[in-house]
Order: C-alpha cells, then structure tokens, then sequence
C-alpha cells in the first residue's frame, strides 16, 4: 500500500461531509465502477451516485492512493487491492468447504479422512476430518520424513516424475518404520513408477502399527494432492471397500472446491 506523504490531511474517515457521508459515498463509487469494466468516467460516477462531480474526483483520489481504484484513459478501473482482497476471501471459503467436504465424506466412509498436496519440495497434510468414531492416525514419525511409507505420501510420490522422487527421499531417506516398511529403493520407485493413477495407494501398517489407510491422487489445475483416508486394523476387513468408494468421491469433491 502506498505511503501517504506528511501533508495529505484528508481520508476515507474524514473530508466532504464527515465520515459516515464519505464512506457511504466511497463504497457507492467502488460499486458504480464495478458496472463499468472498461472504465467509469467521472461523468458516469457523478450521475449514476448522484455525487457532484468534485466529490468524485475528491474520492477518486484517495481510493487510487490505496489501490482501490486504478486511472485509465481519463476513467476510472478497479484497482489491484479489492483484487488481493477477493482472494484473501476466496481461499478462506475454499478452505471452510474442503472442511466440510471431508466431514461429509468422514461420515459416509466412517474413516477419518485427509487432503495432502505435495508443494516446494514437501508432503503437507492440508486438512483432517476426524471424529471419536474415525480417529486419524498418530503422527509418531513427521509425515514430511516418512512420504515412502505412508499411503498419503506414495500417493503423491507415485504423481512425481523419476527425477522428482529421487530427489525427495535423497532429502528423506528411507527408513524402517514398521516390519512391514519397504527399505529397499528400488523395489520403491518400481512400485511408485507402475502404480496406475486409478487404483487406490494402500499403506498396510508400513508407517504404524495398528492401522491401515488408502490414498487416490486428485487433479486440481497444477496441484499435486490426493485424498486419503485410514482405518484401525480391527476394520482392515472395511478398507477395500472404502478405498473405492473414496476413488468415486475424488473428482466430484476436487470439481466442488473448484467452483
């Protein structure tokens, strides 16, 4: 935001009319010049917020300082700050949707259930819908050291060209987490580089003991994500049938959090 120089006196909180007239009237500019996307001229904004035209330009000036508005061609345009605070708003209800996505999913599979995207080099567990019914799973080992292990990160490992992965675990060396951990690399990038993208990922108590989970990569522009879920071994015999329904759920929860 731009710095305002030791002389401006005036503000969106003060000037022509006092405070609540002047934001009153800010705010009927901003929306007069959102109906004219290839700019309003001070005539157009006069007329259509029955403002004078001095209070216009008075008005004008000031949004412009702040990046609400942007000059073009004697008119006025939206500027670049409402831009970055629809964004600001934007992800905040993509969040709160993912959320409730994944609870209605948690209740459906009676799993607990996760969204993971692999970015700057790193697994990053976006969100968990859990309840007492669906605990998640303990975290006994950081999932960002232990991607070749868990379902979550195979899964996203398994998205990642050859150079990609090998470049992860020289960051993260494989190491045995359970006695059903692969260790060997090889065997690794042999099963990550001919897992076909519709079969779910399983992890079979290879990160911890005691629980069983499933990944499906989902497509969301250029993420790298996948939705998983995980389950007590003592409803192993549930998974399968789980991991399927969790593949069909992928693309219409991605196409839900892209509108």
């Amino acid at each position: 935001m731009p710095a305002h120089g030791p002389g401006r006196q005036i503000t969106l909180d003060q000037g022509f009319g006092g405070a609540q007239p002047t934001l009153r009237g800010a705010l009927r500019l901003l929306e007069a010049v959102d109906r004219h996307p290839y700019g309003a001229t001070p005539r157009d904004l006069a007329r259509e917020t029955a403002l004078p035209e001095a209070a216009v330009h008075q008005l004008a000036a000031l949004l412009c300082e702040e990046g609400y508005l942007q000059p073009i061609d004697g008119a006025w345009v939206l500027g670049g700050t409402l831009a970055m605070l629809g964004q600001a708003n934007r992800e905040q209800m993509i969040r709160i949707r993912l959320q409730h996505k994944l609870t209605e999913l948690r209740d459906e599979l009676g799993a607990a259930v996760y969204f993971s995207r692999y970015h700057d080099g790193e697994l990053r567990v976006e969100a968990v819908a859990e309840a007492e019914h669906a605990p998640a799973v303990h975290e006994w080992v950081d999932f960002k050291a232990t991607a070749h292990a868990s379902a979550i990160g195979k899964c996203l490992l398994s998205q990642l060209d050859h150079d990609g992965r090998l470049d992860h675990l020289s960051r993260h060396p494989i190491a045995r987490l359970t006695s059903r951990t692969i260790t060997d690399s090889d065997q690794l990038l042999h099963r990550l580089e001919r897992q076909p993208a519709t079969v779910p990922v399983l992890d079979l108590q290879e990160y911890a003991l005691g629980t069983v989970c499933a990944a499906v990569p989902v497509t969301a522009g250029n993420t790298v994500g996948c939705l998983a879920m995980s389950l007590p071994i003592g409803s192993a015999h549930r998974l399968r049938a789980a991991a399927e329904l969790l593949s069909e759920r992928a693309a219409p929860l991605m196409l839900a959090m892209a509108v």
